[in-house]
């Protein structure tokens, strides 16, 4: 007889699993490269790199829940080192860590082309997310040009394809 999986039983077949390390070293590098290279070259605000990490171990893991921890360590750490309220940051990430799990869940996370299309839209979000919380709850005037978002969604799309099968290859196999 064939069995039959569940949502659950799939989702734990197909969990991503890396080594422990791997968990807090990737996410603090790439704080500090942002934070480093944002005060070095001056059009590098194109690229968001904690939230293509976010998004690329939200998929993995497939648990809205780490998906959201990570959103909100990631996005808090990231205001810490840039001239950011505490929390926008935090805020944008953990629904990016949110969404990005969720979705892990019911689609195919290793298709190139979803994994583009889901850092493009995420990168999105997190932008009107930004603009929101600045504008209706700060109430701080904040320059915008949805160009230059479009911008930074495709560049960090172009970086998710680099850092994707670079981190793919740290994965523990069962």
């Amino acid at each position: 007889m064939m069995s039959v999986l569940t949502a659950n039983s799939r989702r734990d077949l197909e969990i991503h699993r890396y080594p422990a390390p791997l968990y807090l070293l990737v996410p603090v590098a790439a704080l500090v490269l942002q934070a480093l290279l944002s005060r070095y070259l001056s059009r590098f605000p194109y690229f968001d790199i904690p939230l293509v990490i976010t998004v690329y171990f939200a998929l993995g893991r497939r648990s809205p829940i780490q998906g959201m921890f990570l959103g909100v360590f990631v996005g808090i750490f990231e205001d810490a080192l840039t001239h950011h309220a505490i929390g926008i940051n935090g805020i944008a990430k953990t629904v990016a860590g949110f969404l990005a799990a969720s979705m892990g869940v019911r689609i195919d996370v290793q298709n190139v082309f979803i994994r583009v299309l889901l850092n493009f839209a995420l990168t999105l979000l997190c932008s009107a997310i930004y603009l929101g919380i600045y504008r209706g709850l700060l109430g701080i005037e904040l320059d915008w040009s949805w160009f230059t978002l479009l911008f930074q969604a495709l560049g960090n799309s172009v970086i998710a394809l680099i850092l994707f099968p670079l981190l793919d290859r740290f994965q523990v196999r069962d």
